[in-house]
C-alpha cells in the first residue's frame, strides 16, 4: 500500500498530490488565502494561522443596510426600548392613513366611525410616541 503514493506531503489538512490553490468554488473560499491550507468544515478561522476565513455572504444588500436595527437605534441615540416605541409609533401612523383607504364611507355613521377609528390609532401613535421620548437616552457630556 504505501507503494500506491510516490512523493506525498504527510500533512493531514493538505489532500496529497493536489495544490492547495486548485480548490476554490464560487460560493466561498475552501483554502485559506493566508497560507493556503484548506478550512475545516465549518471553521471561520484558519486552524493554522489563525487568519478570518473570508465570508460567504455577499455584500449586504441596500435594504438591508436602510433597515439595520442597530445603524437605526444608533443613529437617532434611541435605547431598545425607545426604538420599539418609536417603530410601534410609525406603524400607527401609517394606519391612521390606511384606515381612510381601506374603509370607505356610504352614509354619515359609517364616516363617523371611520374617524373614530382614525383617532384611535393617532391616540396610540401618540402614547408610543411619547414613550420612545421617555425611554430615550440622556445625552452623555
Amino acid at each position: 500500500m504505501p507503494e500506491a503514493a510516490h512523493n506525498v506531503q504527510k500533512e493531514y489538512w493538505r489532500p496529497p498530490g493536489q495544490p492547495p490553490h486548485a480548490m476554490e468554488i464560487a460560493a466561498g473560499q475552501l483554502i485559506c488565502s493566508q497560507c493556503g491550507t484548506e478550512f475545516v468544515v465549518g471553521a471561520r478561522f484558519c486552524h493554522v494561522c489563525g487568519s478570518e476565513r473570508e465570508s460567504m455572504l455577499g455584500a449586504p444588500s441596500r435594504w438591508t443596510q436602510l433597515l439595520d436595527a442597530t445603524r437605526i437605534r444608533e443613529g437617532f441615540g434611541l435605547s431598545i426600548g425607545a426604538l420599539l416605541a418609536f417603530l410601534a409609533g410609525m406603524g400607527c401612523i401609517v394606519a391612521a392613513v390606511a384606515t381612510g383607504f381601506i374603509y370607505s364611507a356610504a352614509t354619515v355613521l359609517d364616516w363617523q366611525a371611520v374617524q373614530i377609528w382614525r383617532v384611535e390609532w393617532l391616540l396610540a401613535a401618540a402614547a408610543a410616541l411619547l414613550a420612545a421620548i421617555l425611554l430615550k437616552k440622556a445625552d452623555e457630556r
